[in-house]
């Protein structure tokens, strides 16, 4: 069990989004809002990409980029016996703060967008993309790389698979590893 990591996750993504919403009745500095909320967007990125995603769920990911400048995505997921020390309930926690706090923030862009306060437009794009990575990139874990998404991908559309270079590793510590070549 994990209650650090549950409450971190939570915690600067909550923390982003109230401060967004109740910013103006604490301060009258748009720059002082602007770099706070930022700073928390940016401190949720990096625990969930490199902390509760290992922890809750056992899934992790990363680019890596190779001497020939190639960028290659891994994606890594831990054997089922590890992820079963993680509780069912910390991983429904994990996915559901991944998945909803992406649609808040795109709520808050149209928002934004209609009530014309474009000043803040910039922050909350930004809040969607790192949202939206983490997001993606723990999709693409779950599912098992590339490969698993192209099946799943040719089965809703039907088309073919389409062969594409792809490295899969299995280390000592019983992860596994798939890592997608390209850019």
């Amino acid at each position: 069990r994990h209650p650090l990591a549950t409450f971190f996750h939570l915690f600067f993504r909550v923390s982003a989004i109230v401060t967004y919403l109740f910013c103006d009745w604490f301060s009258n500095s748009f720059v002082a809002c602007f770099v706070t909320i930022l700073l928390l967007l940016s401190f949720d990125f990096w625990s969930v990409k490199n902390v509760t995603g290992r922890l809750l769920v056992g899934l992790r990911w990363w680019n890596q980029i190779d001497e020939d400048g190639k960028s290659h995505w891994v994606f890594e997921a831990k054997r089922l016996p590890t992820i079963a020390a993680s509780t069912e309930a910390e991983a429904r926690i994990f996915w559901l703060g991944l998945i909803i706090c992406p649609v808040i923030w795109t709520v808050f862009f149209f928002s934004t967008l209609f009530s014309l306060k474009l000043k803040w437009l910039a922050l909350v794009i930004t809040g969607i993309s790192l949202q939206t990575a983490n997001l993606y990139g723990y999709i693409h874990c779950k599912l098992g790389g590339q490969k698993t998404i192209s099946k799943v991908t040719s089965r809703l559309f039907g088309t073919t698979d389409v062969p594409k270079r792809e490295s899969r590793r299995i280390s000592e510590d019983g992860t596994e590893e798939h890592g997608k070549t390209g850019t």
